[in-house]
């Protein structure tokens, strides 16, 4: 490679890796929001369940499952925010590979 080519790379690297910032702060908001529709919806089913005079021993595991999809929908929102945060990491390991062979190849 040459140094041309390296620093094109780098430069390609660095613009996927603030694209990735970018989206890795919008899935955070997702994250969150799906989280928080969650968290309310179960509150409300459980405060129904009770209302309904459902025993309080069984209410926690009927609303979740009543819940069920919301938390599918959370965990699936943060899986996803997981993924793109292991997915900058890596654009990270790639533009340092790249800078350690710019510098190798200046050092020649």
């Amino acid at each position: 490679m040459d140094l041309v080519n390296i620093t094109q790379e780098m430069y390609e690297t660095s613009q996927r890796l603030d694209q990735a910032s970018r989206v890795i702060h919008k899935m955070a908001r997702v994250k969150a929001e799906t989280e928080r529709v969650y968290r309310m919806k179960l509150a409300q089913e459980m405060m129904t369940l009770k209302a309904e005079g459902m025993s309080v021993t069984l209410i926690a595991d009927i609303a979740r499952g009543n819940v069920s999809d919301l938390k599918f929908e959370r965990d699936l929102a943060e899986g996803q925010y997981k993924a793109a945060i292991e997915s900058m990491e890596a654009i990270k390991s790639r533009l340092s590979a790249l800078q350690s062979i710019l510098r190798y190849q200046e050092e020649r």
